[in-house]
């Protein structure tokens, strides 16, 4: 009879669908820092073909999902996108005019609010802060007393000849250009708008070409990225495109609500031209860190120069610091998450780099050129490095993370990690899943050389301190088990279970993450080092009143003498003993379990400390028959297979 454990969600989450790279000739060895500075020279001295196409490209993520509504609605694949781009050229044209005409009504009252702005800075002459900057104004020149003077006139001498006679009166002579031409003149007026108008003509001429051949061009980046498997390569395209649509559209259908909001709100309160900074705020709303700042300066700016007072910079305040950070920090976060998929430092990064490639148009659009490069990233093998780079997962899974933490030797490191996973998962399956197949890695290590005593010593300290640190910590996985109060007393003595450690240096400790497991359901164990069963000293071993032995192991690679040895040691020691061999394994696709069973006399096998713990507990059940009755069948003797 053997014991399995049950099936419990993982704790590191599965790797997104990839696309495989496809079977190419091995690349030539280019560096990969000149290819980078080809790239980058690239984009700098392409921008102006290059910026169109790429807000062509954010466009066509926003319009896909209307054009497959319309085209399911039969309009036809040209009517389709024909309309969606009108619609969107629409837009665009009626947000141009809107902020022509509001930037023509603040212009106008310029004169005005100088004069406002004007009569409040002598307002503040006479309040404490315009006392304090005379003071300051004052301590400088008293600093400063050797300022420039003015160089004294020189006296004219007595005894001077008199001055010449002056020359005779230079003739003013005017030259008038010749007045400029109709042309001209067109040519003069239209070359400020010249420049945008091309770049829209662009960005809606590439977006009609995008949405009329995306099924070819996608089959195109199938070939590109790797073609072996269609089915898959075809899964993590769509899903990208799908990932992408979604974000941008939310992203998009959001800050347009927070400039709508904005706006109405500086039009109750009586800011001039509310219509222009709504829609200014929703634009700087696409810029991180930065953009929610700036949306504010200027309506509190014009406010300040609109109102004599201060009442209406005020209610503008207020009105930015209360929407904001709802938004933010709590719109945000139920619409598509807490981020937009990047670490913060790739986020800030980002903006600097696209700012100083392409400007102010490089800093609206860095965030979502970085999430469409993360998120190619997660789907391209080739492109993994850009997640890793810039994506907001981590970039070690959950185990590699703690055997990396407990390799430093940094016990408070280890701790806070393990108080991080603990919120979300009980303590059994935390051993289970992080802490023992981290053992498993540095057994791993171990067997291949590579730590020293000292790195050795550091693990063991770390793990102590961590089994001790979690001693008091209630084990809610408990509850799936038989009731550890209702084990027989006779189990509840200490010493009823011999946890019995292999001969690697992290075997004690996974022994004695099993002891403190078993001792939270109420069973008396004991932790045997592997050095008291050894050969030597298996006859002067006192077993005291055990009645189960359980043999824990990690990294068993090839046939596991050493722990079949040790079993027909402890079963001659304790012939009458229930017999548990754990074998704990990071690679578990790789244990065969039938050889191991011929190999090892045992009566259960076990592969996860999970396993480990309802093997034991179910053995000190009280319902179930006693596994020490008489009528239990004798062991199994070596190399004969345990039936299932």
């Amino acid at each position: 009879m053997a014991t399995r454990p049950t099936t419990k969600p993982s704790l590191i989450p599965p790797r997104p669908t990839r696309i495989a790279a496809a079977e190419t000739p091995a690349p030539t060895m280019t560096s990969p820092l000149i290819v980078a500075a080809l790239i980058v020279t690239g984009l700098y001295l392409g921008r102006d073909v290059l910026i169109p196409i790429a807000i062509a490209i954010l466009l066509s993520f926003v319009l896909g999902p209307l054009v497959n509504w319309l085209r399911r609605w039969h309009f036809g694949r040209f009517l389709s996108v024909a309309t969606a781009v009108l619609m969107t050229l629409s837009v665009v044209g009626a947000l141009g005019t809107l902020i022509g005409v509001q930037l023509a009504d603040i212009a106008g009252d310029v004169p005005r609010y100088r004069s406002t702005i004007e009569r409040k800075v002598e307002g503040l002459k006479d309040t404490p802060a315009g006392h304090m900057a005379d003071y300051v104004a004052g301590i400088g020149r008293t600093m400063h007393p050797d300022g420039p003077k003015p160089e004294p006139k020189p006296e004219p001498k007595p005894d001077a000849a008199p001055a010449a006679a002056p020359p005779e009166k230079a003739i003013l002579v005017e030259v008038k250009d010749r007045a400029p031409d109709a042309l001209t003149m067109a040519g003069t007026l239209l070359s400020p708008i010249l420049h945008p108008l091309a770049t829209i003509g662009i960005v809606f001429v590439v977006l009609l070409f995008l949405l009329m051949q995306r099924e070819d061009l996608r089959d195109r980046m199938i070939r590109l990225a790797g073609s072996s498997d269609l089915h898959r390569t075809t899964v993590a395209m769509d899903d990208a495109a799908k990932r992408l649509s979604r974000y941008f559209l939310v992203q998009l259908a959001l800050n347009a609500s927070f400039g709508l909001v904005v706006g109405i709100g500086l039009y109750l309160i009586g800011v001039p031209s509310p219509v222009l900074w709504g829609i200014f705020s929703a634009l700087m709303r696409f810029v991180p860190y930065i953009g929610a700042f700036v949306s504010a300066l200027f309506p509190l700016a014009l406010a300040a120069a609109v109102d004599p007072g201060w009442s209406m910079v005020v209610e503008t305040l207020i009105l930015f610091l209360i929407l904001e950070p709802i938004v933010g920090h709590f719109i945000e976060p139920m619409l598509y998450g807490h981020s937009t998929g990047m670490s913060p430092f790739a986020v800030l990064v980002s903006a600097l780099f696209w700012t100083w490639l392409w400007g102010p148009v490089g800093l609206l659009l860095s965030t979502p050129l970085t999430v469409c490069l993360v998120v190619l990233g997660r789907h391209v093998d080739k492109l993994e490095f850009l997640d890793v780079l810039f994506g907001d997962r981590p970039a070690l899974t959950p185990v590699e993370n703690f055997y990396q933490r407990i390799l430093a030797g940094d016990s408070d490191e280890v701790q806070e990690h393990a108080e991080l996973i603990l919120k979300t998962c009980p303590l059994a399956t935390y051993y289970d899943e992080v802490v023992i197949k981290g053992l498993e890695l540095a057994a791993r290590d171990a067997a291949r050389g590579v730590l020293t005593h000292e790195q050795k010593a550091d693990i063991r300290q770390s793990l102590a301190g961590l089994v001790e640190d979690l001693a008091d910590r209630d084990d809610e996985s408990a509850e799936d088990t038989p009731d550890a109060r209702a084990a027989n007393e006779v189990w509840r003595a200490e010493g009823t279970v011999l946890c019995v450690s292999g001969r690697s240096f992290v075997d004690e400790s996974a022994c004695a993450i099993l002891a403190q497991l078993l001792r939270n359901r109420g069973i008396g164990v004991r932790v045997v080092p592997f050095s008291e069963v050894a050969r030597a000293r298996i006859d002067t071993f006192d077993p005291g009143p055990a009645r189960l032995v359980c043999i824990v192991s990690t990294a068993i690679s090839g046939e596991p003498t050493h722990l079949r040895r040790l079993a027909e040691r402890l079963k001659r020691k304790l012939p009458q003993a229930y017999t548990v061999v754990g074998l704990w394994q990071a690679d578990e696709s790789s244990l065969d379990e039938a050889a191991q069973r011929r190999a090892i006399p045992a009566d259960i096998h076990v592969t996860s400390l999970r396993g480990a713990v309802e093997a034991i507990v179910a053995a000190a059940d009280p319902v179930a028959p006693d596994p020490v009755d008489a009528d239990r069948p004798a062991p199994h003797p070596v190399g004969t297979p345990i039936p299932a």
